[in-house]
């Protein structure tokens, strides 16, 4: 018997976590933790601590991150992964929407046409070609490590929470693409964005003092394949996994900081404002240069 397994979730017996509920002591996972002014408390527990004169949602679960806890707490998850298969089964039905939206800096389509590209004022390519791509083992690949990893993180953070830290780590890794890229080499995946959401993991399991090594063997192992590519018609962009991954790390050290109301909300919100201004801020430098 492995004596040094940690115990499971009395919700979820499945799920190891090292979190007990301060007020019952029973073993809780992310999904099932809710913030308390000390420690963390199981639902239950919450539930019963009714009658302290309080608003009813001052006693409303809410997850590690401070986000309400929802019935399905993969559901944007779900979404995100809906999305990218249906821009993905449009861009097969009409290719011409692919060329549209990918990331490029700046290109001719054909001799004697128009400039276009993210330099020209196109900047919605940042965050549409996060949700396109090439092959079906590009999406394949990038849906299975998205409900992989987003599910979890999901759970931890709530949806809004999660959602931002999805969507900024997308807009980090094309502001890193646009920077460091030949402007006229097309860029597209989700890939950036599951990185984002690979960072914030490793800042989760840190916070809930999980056993870090399966977390950074994960990350080493997607680096490595990021750099050395395993072959295809599809080439790997390293600047958008490193981009996304930073961008992850940042936002999850954010979401997942100590503290309770207003000033956690702050850090939160305050540090995507900033995350958001410094990939704008990346994308308007690389205009001015290719302009």
């Amino acid at each position: 018997m492995d004596t040094d397994r940690l115990p499971g979730c009395y919700r979820h017996p499945d799920r190891d976590t090292g979190i007990r509920c301060t007020r019952c002591e029973r073993p809780i996972c992310p999904e099932c933790m809710i913030s308390a002014s000390v420690g963390f408390q199981c639902p239950e527990c919450v539930r019963e601590g009714s009658g302290t004169g309080h608003r009813p949602a001052a006693n409303a679960p809410r997850t590690l991150a401070g986000g309400a806890v929802a019935a399905d707490p993969h559901l944007v998850t779900k979404v995100l992964i809906g999305i990218n298969v249906a821009v993905f089964l449009a861009g097969l039905l009409f290719p011409p929407l692919v060329v549209q939206l990918e990331l490029l800096g700046r290109y001719v389509e054909y001799i004697g046409g128009p400039v276009e590209g993210v330099s020209t004022g196109q900047y919605h390519r940042l965050l549409t070609s996060v949700f396109l791509h090439a092959e079906w083992w590009h999406i394949a690949g990038n849906m299975l490590a998205l409900w992989v990893i987003g599910g979890p993180l999901e759970a931890a953070l709530g949806r809004i929470r999660y959602l931002a830290v999805y969507v900024l780590s997308g807009l980090g890794a094309s502001a890193f693409v646009y920077l460091l890229t030949a402007p006229n080499t097309p860029t597209l995946g989700a890939s950036g964005a599951v990185f984002g959401l690979l960072g914030a993991t490793v800042v989760l399991a840190r916070r809930l003092r999980y056993e870090m090594r399966p977390v950074i063997t994960m990350v080493v192992l997607m680096l490595v394949l990021t750099f050395v590519p395993f072959g295809g018609s599809l080439s790997v962009s390293w600047q958008a996994h490193v981009g996304g991954l930073l961008t992850g790390l940042l936002l999850g050290l954010a979401m997942l900081a100590p503290g309770n109301g207003g000033r956690r909300a702050f850090v939160q919100w305050g540090t995507c404002a900033l995350v958001f201004l410094l990939a704008a801020g990346l994308v308007l430098a690389r205009t001015a240069e290719l302009t």
